[in-house]
C-alpha cells in the first residue's frame, strides 16, 4: 500500500494548489495522480476547515463507480475515507446517498436528477468535477441540461469547486468559457458566452464557425493563470505507469472463477503438466480480456464482457484527439477493438503504416507485440500507450514500450513524458502477469504465490 510520502513533487504541487484556492482547475493528463492529489488535499483541509465533507465528485460512469472508490484502498493515508457511488437506478442512487460516507461519486448523466432530488437541501459545499471538459457546453440560457442544473447550485450552495481534466480544450479555446464559468462566474472570460465570443473570436468563412483571433490564446491563458494549474512537461527519464482497474461483470466472474479453480487445482496437484497449466492460463487471460477462443483450430471466439473496451474508450476520450498506441495479444482482441473503434488501424508490415502514424494521421494504432519489433520507431506519432491485454513475455512487453519510450522521444527531439496505461481486470490473472513483468520471476512462482494468498483470504 502506498503512503503519503510516495506522492511525487508535482502531485504535491496539486495538493498545495487545491488547498490554496477555493475554486480552481487542475489540468493534468491521465496517470499523473489527479485523484489521489485531490483526495489528499481535501482530507488535510478537513482537519482545519469545517464543511469539507461530504464531497460530491462528478465523473464519467466508469470513473465514478470504480476509480474514485478504489483510490482510497491504494493509499494508506486515505484508507479511512468512505466513498459511495451514486449510480444505477433511482433506488440504488437513493440507497447510496443514504450511506455514511465522506465522498459521493455521481456520473454526469445523473447530475440533473441529483440537483432535483435535493432541491434547496443541497448538502455538498465541495464539488469536484472530474473530466471537467464535460461542462464545456454550458451557457447561461442554453447548453446541456446537466450543466445548467449544476450551475443552479454552483455558487449559491457550493464553496469549493475543483475542476480536473487532462484536456481542457479538446475543440480549441472555445471550450474554455463553459468550464471557467464554474470557477469564477465569468469574471475572467466574460459574464456571458457572447461577450467571450465577441472579445476573442471572429466568424469563419462559412459564417457559423468561430476562429480565435491572433491574440486570443495568449490573452486567455493569461486570464486563467491564477485559477488553473497546468501540470505538463514532466521531466522524467522513465515512463509514467498507470493501472486502470476494471471489475468483471457477475456472469463473467462466475465463468472466470470456474476456470480458475480448474487451473489452480492442477497447480496444486501432484502431477502438474506445463502444457495444461499454460492452456488454462491462456484461457484466464482471454476471460479477463473479454472474449474466449472456443475452437482453437478455426480461431472462433465468443464475447464475454466489454468492460476493458469501455475503459479504453475513456482513455481515448481523455486523450482528446492525441494519438493512442494500443497493445493487444489475442486475435479476438483485434477484432473487438476494430469494431469498437472503426478509425483504428492495425500495425502491419507496410512501412507506410508507420509513416502515417508518425505523421499524426492515425488516431489509434493497434499493435501486437510481435509486430512492434526491434528497429521500429513510433515516438513521433504519440506518447500514450495502452496495454489492452498483457502477456507473460517481459521481452515483448519492454519492446513495445521502447517503440515510443522516453529515449525514443528524446531522439526525436520531443520533450514530453510517456504514459503507459495497463487495463487490468481486478482479481484475475492480469494482476499476476503484471507482477511477473515487474519482478521478472517465473510464471510458476507467481501463480503459486497468488494461490497461497487466495487460500489465506479464504481462511
Amino acid at each position: 500500500m502506498l503512503t503519503r510520502s510516495d506522492l511525487h513533487a508535482y502531485q504535491q504541487d496539486i495538493v498545495d494548489y487545491i488547498q490554496a484556492n477555493e475554486r480552481c482547475g487542475v489540468w493534468a493528463l491521465m496517470g499523473t495522480g489527479k485523484t489521489v492529489s485531490t483526495l489528499t488535499a481535501l482530507d488535510e483541509l478537513s482537519l482545519v476547515e469545517d464543511g469539507i465533507w461530504p464531497v460530491l465528485v462528478l465523473a464519467p460512469l466508469r470513473v465514478a463507480k470504480s476509480v474514485w472508490p478504489n483510490e482510497v484502498h491504494d493509499w494508506q493515508h486515505l484508507s479511512h475515507l468512505k466513498v459511495s457511488a451514486v449510480c444505477g437506478d433511482a433506488i440504488d442512487r437513493k440507497r447510496a446517498l443514504a450511506a455514511d460516507a465522506h465522498v459521493f461519486t455521481c456520473n454526469y448523466e445523473n447530475l440533473e436528477w441529483l440537483v432535483s432530488h435535493f432541491g434547496d437541501a443541497w448538502p455538498f459545499r465541495t464539488v469536484v468535477a472530474d473530466e471537467f471538459s464535460k461542462l464545456k457546453s454550458f451557457r447561461l440560457r442554453q447548453g446541456s441540461k446537466r450543466a445548467r442544473a449544476l450551475a443552479s447550485v454552483a455558487f449559491s450552495k457550493v464553496t469549493r469547486f475543483i475542476g480536473l481534466t487532462g484536456t481542457p480544450s479538446p475543440n480549441g479555446l472555445i471550450d474554455l468559457w463553459g468550464q471557467t464559468w464554474f470557477l469564477d462566474k465569468g469574471e475572467r472570460l466574460g459574464t456571458t458566452f457572447s461577450k467571450f465570443e465577441q472579445r476573442w473570436f471572429r466568424k469563419g468563412y462559412d459564417g457559423f464557425s468561430l476562429k480565435p483571433m491572433p491574440h486570443a490564446e495568449r490573452e486567455i491563458h493569461d486570464k486563467l493563470r491564477d485559477i488553473c494549474l497546468t501540470v505538463e512537461g514532466l521531466q522524467v527519464d522513465e515512463p509514467i505507469f498507470n493501472n486502470i482497474m476494471v471489475d468483471l461483470p457477475p456472469a463473467a466472474r462466475t465463468q472466470y472463477n470456474l476456470m480458475e479453480r480448474e487451473m489452480f487445482a492442477e497447480i496444486e496437484g501432484v502431477g502438474i503438466e506445463a502444457f495444461n497449466a499454460a492452456a488454462r492460463t491462456s484461457k484466464l487471460l482471454q476471460f479477463s480480456a473479454g472474449a474466449v477462443i472456443t475452437d482453437s483450430d478455426t480461431g472462433e471466439w465468443s464475447p464475454v464482457h466489454d468492460v476493458k473496451l469501455d475503459a479504453l474508450e475513456s482513455v481515448i476520450e481523455e486523450a482528446a484527439g492525441a494519438p493512442v498506441l494500443v497493445a493487444y495479444h489475442f486475435r479476438s482482441d483485434l477484432a473487438r477493438l476494430k469494431k469498437r473503434f472503426p478509425k483504428a488501424v492495425a500495425l502491419d508490415s507496410d512501412p507506410k503504416t508507420i509513416d502515417r502514424w508518425n505523421a499524426g494521421k492515425i488516431p489509434i494504432l493497434l499493435a501486437h507485440p510481435a509486430s512492434a519489433g526491434h528497429g521500429i520507431n513510433l515516438a513521433r506519432g504519440g506518447n500514450i500507450l495502452v496495454f489492452f491485454t498483457v502477456d507473460w513475455s517481459l521481452e515483448t512487453y519492454m519492446q513495445v514500450i521502447e517503440r515510443l519510450g522516453p529515449m525514443r522521444q528524446k531522439q526525436a527531439g520531443l520533450n514530453r513524458p510517456v504514459f503507459v496505461h495497463h487495463i487490468l481486470s481486478r482479481k484475475t490473472v492480469d494482476e499476476m502477469v503484471l507482477e511477473r513483468l515487474r519482478s521478472k520471476r517465473s510464471v510458476q512462482d507467481v501463480l503459486l504465490e497468488a494461490l497461497k494468498r487466495r487460500e489465506g483470504d479464504a481462511r
